[in-house]
């Protein structure tokens, strides 16, 4: 069996190993290509082998650029990027190897994983053009080239106007924050006791949340809502590089070409489904902000004003305060606990090893099933300068066979912002929990693949629309009360977090959800209308415009430019699919509430889960694969019974 790949990354030598890796691989697709009896042991297993290499060295770089962002590693992944598209749009449109997988595609002796795996690869052969003429191609590799370049350049002008802007405050300026948090971001200016928020999630949600100041609450909300102006001109290329794109391979728009390959089969199935849940939300919703304008007291109740006032009516309502939570999610707590909860749902086990990484808060732990090791986890959770905000999981090394029989076993990355000190524990707010489950979910559907064929082991092959599916169905345990008890405990006292307390979590789990649920249909139908036509310039802000007329019942202010920050479509990979978060969703709590009423820990179901969904990867469509977990399709009405909307 062969061992984890040592993490490590050498920056001065990284774009010269990077070239000589694409030159070996561009000699020994030329060696393949020559073999007359073409199949899939000669031909597509060492493709795919040749892939899951590029893809163990690229991603560290990747990974360290996010996590200890600075210029030289900006420089080194903006060299990187037009090598490694280059590299990946010629293979993808090479004619040769197109022709080569259709051929074997006729082999009634492939296996499913296998035909699967050369399925998916002719798809996305077709996806990339490879049966085009030279032209379409050449332009096509210009595009992809191109529209990476732009990501990139999205991505960086949000780190760097996240870590250019401080927003500095004294004592009064700070009133309402907890203890916890003022030492969290306390500062020593000229020999002054001062407070300094920056861009980043964990300072602007504390504030936005807690700040007693209106002022300056409207000062920090402007801030954060027209960061990285400079956006809106990347958005514009974007958008007509999409456009381009989807039409030099056959099709209407960018939307009908990104849904080519995920479950949802038609541009209207994910617009009614969109609506639908809309239209479900909206009553409840209008009733939500009613209520919330009443309590506040306020003619002019504005968006800076919901988090504060949303906080304040849930304490009065429900007597819940999120920081008296705090104490009882010590960040080491959580984390032993989530590992204990998995063992009892699924049976595994994490444990720690000392291999050195890239920060000394980063953490490694082995990932055993039947005290066997099955995979690498990597853990960075606390929040620090050069990081780039939010959280994620990033998949690194594959579970597969390779060409001589061994195994090889999966690793994957889950990286967070939650609140650190260097003088005091990293207390988390029950948000981090469920963030931290969150990521759990998607890192487990990496890690724990049985596949043998690496292109659809773990999150390889799963349709996009599918990926959440995992992610958001771990994360509904953080609100269930026998997994709670695991681990929150007082940090202090060792107190377990009482029944009443909990309960007051479980209450407040959908305080305001429709609200939420109009604010991600919102997100959703912006990101799939957008590509539907090609919009430019002032275009693009109509269109939000037009939507949140039906979505968003309170308006925001004129300045807020949401799109400039919208990440997830301009700088990954949820263009025309950001309605796989809803998606998604509908099977994460359709198989939630299977295993909820067979008791959660030990039963069939989660066994089955583990097997089926976790174990099977992409080997199969998830529409197969629920439908086998299952036996039956999933229902809308779940989702809407776990926010709450229906009963």
């Amino acid at each position: 069996m062969s061992q984890f790949l040592k993490f490590e990354v050498d920056l001065g030598n990284f774009i010269k190993n990077l070239e000589e890796m694409v030159k070996q691989n561009n000699k020994k697709i030329e060696e393949l290509l020559e073999i007359k009896e073409k199949n899939f042991s000669n031909f597509v297993k060492p493709l795919e082998l040749m892939e899951e290499s590029m893809d163990e060295f690229f991603t560290p770089l990747s990974h360290i650029n996010s996590v200890n962002n600075s210029e030289e590693t900006q420089e080194v992944y903006t060299n990187a990027l037009p090598i490694i598209t280059e590299y990946s749009t010629k293979i993808s449109q090479n004619l040769d190897i197109y022709k080569a997988f259709k051929d074997i595609e006729k082999d009634s002796s492939l296996n499913g994983e296998q035909r699967r795996v050369v399925e998916l690869n002719i798809q996305n052969f077709e996806l990339s053009g490879a049966n085009l003429d030279e032209e379409k191609k050449r332009r096509l590799e210009e595009i992809n080239l191109r529209i990476s370049e732009l990501s990139n350049d999205f991505s960086q002008n949000l780190i760097n106007a996240i870590n250019e802007y401080e927003l500095i405050l004294n004592e009064k300026g700070v009133e309402g924050l907890s203890d916890e948090d003022k030492k969290s971001y306390e500062v020593q200016i000229d020999g002054e006791k001062k407070y300094k928020f920056t861009l980043q999630m964990p300072p602007y949600i504390t504030y936005m949340t807690y700040g007693e100041d209106r002022a300056i609450r409207q000062k920090y909300y402007e801030a954060f809502v027209t960061k990285a102006p400079q956006n809106s001109v990347i958005i514009d290329e974007l958008l007509e590089l999409r456009h381009e794109m989807a039409a030099i391979l056959g099709f209407e728009n960018y939307a009908q070409y990104s849904i080519k390959p995920k479950m949802a089969k038609t541009q209207e199935s994910v617009i009614e489904f969109l609506e639908k849940l809309a239209d479900f939300a909206k009553p409840m919703a209008i009733k939500e902000l009613e209520e919330l304008r009443n309590f506040a007291n306020l003619d002019d109740l504005q968006s800076y004003d919901l988090s504060f006032y949303a906080q304040k009516l849930k304490k009065s309502k429900y007597n819940y305060d999120q920081e008296l939570y705090r104490p009882y999610f010590e960040q080491n707590s959580v984390v032993e606990g989530l590992f204990k909860f998995l063992n009892l749902l699924f049976g595994i086990e994490f444990r720690k090893n000392s291999e050195k990484l890239w920060h000394d808060k980063a953490i490694s732990y082995d990932v055993l099933v039947d005290k066997k090791v099955r995979a690498r986890l990597y853990l960075d959770l606390e929040s620090r300068l050069g990081k780039r905000g939010g959280a994620w999981m990033h998949n690194w090394q594959s579970h597969y066979i390779d060409g001589d029989g061994k195994e090889h076993l999966a690793s994957a990355f889950i990286v967070a912002n939650f609140p650190g000190s260097a003088n005091s524990p990293s207390l988390l707010r029950h948000d981090d929990v469920v963030t931290l489950f969150h990521e759990m979910g998607h890192a487990l559907h990496h890690m724990l693949s049985t596949v043998s064929e690496n292109g659809v082991s773990g999150i390889a092959g799963v349709e996009w629309d599918a990926v959440e599916f995992p992610s958001q169905f771990l994360e509904n345990f953080a609100y269930e009360p026998k997994v709670l008890k695991i681990f929150a405990k007082h940090y202090k006292t060792g107190e377990i977090l009482s029944d009443d307390m909990i309960e007051k979590i479980v209450n407040v789990k959908n305080f305001e959800s429709a609200l939420g649920m109009l604010r991600q249909v919102e997100f959703s139908l912006f990101d799939f209308k957008l590509h539907l036509n090609l919009y430019r310039g002032d275009e693009v802000q109509k269109l939000l415009d037009s939507i949140r007329e039906k979505t968003s019942l309170l308006k925001p202010p004129s300045y807020n430019k949401f799109q400039n920050g919208f990440a997830h479509i301009f700088a990954g990979g949820y263009a025309a699919g950001y309605y796989s978060y809803k998606w998604a969703e509908v099977l994460s709590a359709d198989a939630f509430f299977a295993i909820v009423d067979e008791g959660i820990f030990d039963t069939k179901i989660g066994k089955d889960y583990l097997e089926i969904i976790l174990g099977k990867g992409g080997s199969k469509s998830m529409r197969d694969l629920y439908f086998e977990l299952r036996q039956k399709e999933p229902k809308v009405e779940s989702l809407l019974r776990l926010n709450g909307i229906i009963r």
